[in-house]
């Protein structure tokens, strides 16, 4: 395989907390030794790719690092009977960028346990555009429906942190879903991206942050998506319908909240936590298989840029800034 003679890599560095961020060319000896080796043909960034390319969060605990938790590509060869050469896979949110080589990299060695086929009609372009975010937003969309959410329930299905990977996929699949959907963001310029993605109404974060008076707000939500924690998921917690629930994805506003327990006693609220790193592999197939058949593959791409290995330092700090919108595939090979 002419490609393992030389490929491209995204490589994080650290001399005396001194982080460098270069691509550089790799070859087969330099790959960890692994059972399945992947020629990768996407990537995307999260907010954890974010920490591993900077160097920041202690994320990454040995040096040097190919960041990327998530990656699409087809399999080259392999030393196990789970997968063969040919076969399309996906690896999300597992233990890339932080202690094992990830998806920033032309060709990747992996354990068989943080593979995933994809199904047929999902292309490796889109499997990176829903990425992890997407799959903890489908996730999130089971975990409330467990819990009783059902798209006759009365009230809106809030998603909070609405413009960003998660929370546009989110829109996105609940609204496709039959869900009505109130999408709340920070940055009033992106309304209409949010309307178009199927949100039903738009909560400003100012009125979202607003102070509640009592322990217990208007009963609105029918059920909640959180990116944010903080403030907001206080409040949104005092705001949910009797019996609903909120599934808790992210932090990206703060990992800390003050709440009573009023919500939780009076109205029978839940919290769910979303964990799609230690997600049962036997079970990632079908989130894949209901992802492809009930999100709007037409909005997904509406979301989706494109960009390169080489463009991944700019993208990490708006991603940690919180300046991107909706979902970034990383093609490798441009």
């Amino acid at each position: 395989m002419s490609e393992l003679n030389s490929f491209k890599a995204l490589i994080v560095r650290n001399k005396e907390n001194n982080f460098t961020v270069t691509v550089e060319n790799l070859t087969a000896d330099d790959l960890p030794q692994r059972a399945v080796t992947v020629q990768v043909e996407y990537s995307t960034i999260n907010y954890k790719d974010g920490l591993a390319i900077k160097g920041q969060g202690g994320i990454t605990k040995t040096w040097p690092h190919i960041p990327g938790i998530d990656l699409a590509g087809t399999v080259v060869a392999s030393e196990t009977q789970d997968f063969s050469p040919g076969d399309r896979v996906v690896m999300t949110s597992l233990k890339a960028s932080d202690s094992e080589w990830g998806g920033y990299s032309q060709i990747a060695r992996l354990d068989a346990e943080w593979l995933t086929k994809l199904p047929d009609n999902v292309s490796n372009r889109q499997a990176m555009a829903v990425g992890t975010a997407g799959f903890s937003a489908m996730m999130a969309l089971e975990a409330l429906e467990e819990q009783g959410l059902k798209p006759e329930n009365e009230g809106e299905v809030l998603v909070t942190g609405a413009a960003g990977g998660v929370g546009s996929i989110a829109v996105a699949l609940f609204a496709a879903t039959g869900y009505r959907v109130a999408a709340s963001t920070g940055r009033p310029e992106n309304k209409q991206y949010l309307k178009d993605l199927g949100a039903t109404s738009i909560v400003t974060r100012e009125e979202m942050e607003a102070p509640i008076k009592g322990p217990l707000g208007s009963m609105r939500w029918a059920g909640a998506v959180d990116n944010v924690g903080g403030v907001i998921l206080s409040n949104l917690l005092a705001g949910l319908n009797s019996g609903a629930t909120c599934a808790c994805v992210g932090l990206a506003a703060s990992a800390k909240f003050e709440a009573n327990v009023i919500p939780f006693l009076l109205r029978g609220v839940k919290m769910v936590g979303v964990d799609s790193g230690n997600y049962s592999m036997a079970k990632r197939y079908s989130v894949w298989q209901r992802l492809s058949q009930q999100l709007p593959m037409d909005k997904l791409e509406a979301i989706t840029t494109e960009a390169s290995l080489d463009d991944l330092p700019i993208l990490s700090d708006n991603i940690l800034s919180g300046k991107i919108k909706g979902r970034v595939v990383i093609n490798v090979n441009s």
